[in-house]
């Protein structure tokens, strides 16, 4: 998998993992459910970006995050859902 430098950017009730490749701006966002849960509720990448795993990347992200935190996710977003599912090593951050 590529290697993007993806940013944070937390508030007090959510945030989003964003990235620019090429000039193209991808984003995932989330909200905070208490203290032990995220909502991933919309991952988009730009057509431009297709193909390259930025998506997946920023799922990866969120995962990885998830666990040293000690906080589970819950997928709102389908492609978020999918790269979970597709993925059983990510499983264990599932709410």
């Amino acid at each position: 998998m590529a290697e993007f430098d993806i940013r944070k950017e937390d508030g007090p009730t959510g945030g989003r993992y964003v990235v620019v490749v090429n000039g193209h701006e991808a984003e995932m966002t989330y909200s905070k459910a208490g203290e032990t849960r995220i909502i991933i509720d919309h991952t988009g990448v730009p057509k431009e970006l297709g193909g390259l795993g930025v998506g997946v990347a920023l799922v990866k992200n969120a995962v990885e995050d998830a666990r040293a935190m000690g906080k589970k996710i819950i997928p709102l977003c389908p492609f978020t859902k999918a790269q979970i599912d597709k993925h059983p090593e990510w499983q264990d951050v599932l709410a």
